[in-house]
């Protein structure tokens, strides 16, 4: 599932020469295969490592995003991509960590059913979309 917002976001400064795209999500998400793909592209992204913060507008204080990227995954997903030592209520600490984040982000991806190329070609085809991203690639 993908999600959209058709609301400009008040992190985006379209200003600026290069846009500062930021990923967060929960553990085994794919945030971390999502960004080398995105390197391999010439894309330059920050993780933020929100789901490990008790502050909920970290990915704001410290990043600064022009773009707001959230990888979902469900917790039995994400504990058959990397099986964790912890309980499904880490899991929704996790996600209520992220949910700040989640409410501001640009675009949304349940990677649940997706191949890695799939999140990739979904995030690189949202860029596309955005007129100041396009213009500089």
């Amino acid at each position: 599932m993908v999600e959209h917002r058709a609301t400009s976001s008040p992190h985006q400064n379209p200003e600026k020469d290069d846009l500062i795209i930021g990923i967060v999500g929960p553990c085994s998400a794919g945030k971390t295969t999502l960004i080398q793909g995105l390197k391999v592209h010439g894309i330059a992204t920050r993780h933020i490592a929100q789901e490990h913060s008790f502050v909920p507008n970290m990915w704001q204080r410290i990043s600064h995003p022009d773009l707001l990227i959230f990888l979902d995954v469900s917790f039995a997903v994400s504990q058959q991509r990397r099986p964790l030592d912890w309980q499904k209520d880490d899991f929704e600490e996790q996600q209520a960590r992220l949910s700040h984040a989640r409410q501001h982000s640009d675009l949304v991806i349940n990677t649940d059913n997706l191949s890695i190329d799939a999140v990739l070609a979904t995030l690189i085809e949202f860029l596309n979309k955005k007129e100041h991203f396009a213009r500089k690639r």
